[in-house]
Order: structure tokens, then C-alpha cells, then sequence
């Protein structure tokens, strides 16, 4: 009974090991592929993720894997907007990748009418946007007025010497006193 008990404890002190080997070489490869597993046309669809990509988990790899795949396939305007939303996403903080994901979920559990519903929303507010060719929502603020801040800017900004007119004044020197 000892000596079986003994045959015991050792096989399993042998078989551990090679189980947790096994355990993390399943790990390794569930995590998706590294980055330097990809194919030379995928690194290149997905680089704006580059940085991002030992940070993903393997779901997330896997799909992204997938995108690159159909790339060549897609329209060139479809190809554009992946690069630019894949650039987007890679700006925003942990905290607003999680809400995104967040309302994405979300609109999927809403019911169809009301999903449809959000859905026209947008696509309204898409085609107002295409009605201002020069306006995206990403764009920085326009400047201020010209008109605006060219009397605000006037008064502070000094004149090249001998350039004033007679008589008037900038925020360096008074106005000489009227006689």
C-alpha cells in the first residue's frame, strides 16, 4: 500500500509539470496571434493598431485578423474609413473604449423597431454632415472672426516704428495731446 501510494505522489510530481507546460502552451496560443505572427499584407492593414496589439485580448485579435483578411475586397472608400476609424480608436483612452463598447452593446439588446429607429437617426444626421463639405465632426473649432478680434488685436499690437498714422495710439505709446 506504501509502495503504491509512493508510485502515486510520483507520477503525479512527474505529470504536473507537463501539464502546466501543456496548460500554457494552450495559453499561448488561444492569445491569438503576435504580431509577428501576421502576414506581411495584414501587418499593413492593421498598423494603426501596432501599438495596441499585445495589449488585445484573443477574441478581439481573431476579429481584427478577420478585418484584415477581407480588406482587399472592400471598396476603396470602405478602406478608408477602416483606417481612419482604426486610427480614432487607437486615440481614445481605456475609459472611453469601455463606454464605447459599452453603447454598442446596448443599441445590439435594443428591440429591432427601436435599434431601426436610432439607426435612421443617425443616418440623418449623417447626410446633414454631407450637406457641409467642409465641416467633419472631428474637425478643430474655426477660428474666431477676423473682424472680430481685429479691433481687440489692434489696440495691443504696436506699429512699426514711423508707420502710425499722426494722432493715433497704441498700447506702447499715448496719443500725443490734441491742441
Amino acid at each position: 500500500m506504501a509502495q503504491t501510494l509512493v508510485a502515486l505522489i510520483l507520477a503525479l510530481c512527474l505529470a504536473a509539470p507537463a501539464a502546466a507546460a501543456q496548460v500554457k502552451a494552450d495559453a499561448k496560443k488561444s492569445a491569438g496571434p503576435a504580431w509577428s505572427e501576421l502576414k506581411p499584407a495584414q501587418k499593413q492593414v492593421l498598423a494603426p493598431l501596432a501599438s495596441e496589439w499585445e495589449k488585445m485580448d484573443a477574441t478581439r485579435r481573431k476579429k481584427w485578423v478577420e478585418i484584415a483578411d477581407r480588406y482587399p475586397k472592400m471598396k476603396p472608400q470602405e478602406q478608408q474609413r477602416l483606417q481612419k476609424r482604426m486610427v480614432d480608436w487607437t486615440k481614445l483612452t481605456p475609459a472611453e473604449r469601455a463606454a464605447a463598447r459599452d453603447k454598442y452593446q446596448a443599441l445590439k439588446k435594443l428591440p429591432p423597431e427601436k435599434r431601426n429607429e436610432v439607426t435612421a437617426q443617425w443616418q440623418r444626421y449623417q447626410r446633414s454632415l454631407a450637406q457641409q463639405p467642409d465641416f467633419s465632426p472631428s474637425d478643430p473649432p474655426a477660428p474666431p472672426d477676423p473682424q472680430t478680434t481685429e479691433s481687440a488685436t489692434a489696440v495691443a499690437t504696436p506699429e512699426p516704428s514711423g508707420t502710425k498714422p499722426p494722432g493715433t495710439a497704441t498700447a506702447a505709446t499715448p496719443a500725443p495731446p490734441a491742441q
